[in-house]
C-alpha cells in the first residue's frame, strides 16, 4: 500500500511542506550531512532571489552519482533551483560533492540502483519520481 506525498491533497500537501520548511528542516540542518546521521543536504541557489539555501534530503550514492527520492514531487522549489542551476553541492556522511547534470528519473529506474532496505522504504511509501545527479569529477 503506497502512501507517497505527492498522491495526498493539495491543501494538506502544501500544509505539511510549511511545516517542515519552517519548523522540521530548521532541526533537520542541525545533523543532516554530518558522519553518522541518515540525512544529506542539497545546497542550491535560488533561481530568482539568487540566495543560498540549504534543504535537507535522503540522497545515497551510487558510484558516482547521486539518487534522493522526491516524496512531495517534482515541483519543489530545492529541486527547481538545482534543475535550473544545472547542479548543487551534496553534503553526507561529513563530505561534500559538487554534483551536475540534476535529471529526474522514474522509480522504475531508480529502484534497482538503491541499497535493498531504502529501495524497500521507497517501494512501500510510493515516491514515483527521484533525482539523479552525477559527481563532478574536477572539484
Amino acid at each position: 500500500m503506497a502512501f507517497a506525498p505527492d498522491t495526498w491533497p493539495r491543501q494538506f500537501r502544501d500544509l505539511i511542506r510549511q511545516s517542515n520548511k519552517y519548523l522540521l528542516n530548521p532541526l533537520m540542518l542541525r545533523l543532516a550531512g554530518t558522519k553518522y546521521w541518515y540525512a544529506s543536504v542539497v545546497h542550491h541557489t535560488g533561481r530568482r532571489s539568487g540566495k543560498h539555501f540549504a534543504t535537507p534530503v535522503v540522497a545515497d550514492r551510487v558510484g558516482d552519482r547521486f539518487i534522493v527520492p522526491l516524496p512531495y514531487g517534482t515541483q519543489v522549489d530545492w529541486l527547481r533551483n538545482v534543475l535550473t542551476a544545472g547542479g548543487a553541492r551534496i553534503t553526507t556522511k561529513g563530505q561534500t560533492f559538487d554534483v551536475t547534470a540534476p535529471e529526474i528519473i522514474s522509480a522504475t529506474e531508480a529502484l534497482p540502483l538503491l541499497p535493498r532496505d531504502r529501495r524497500r522504504t521507497f517501494e512501500r511509501t510510493g515516491i514515483e519520481h527521484y533525482l539523479r545527479a552525477t559527481i563532478d569529477s574536477t572539484s
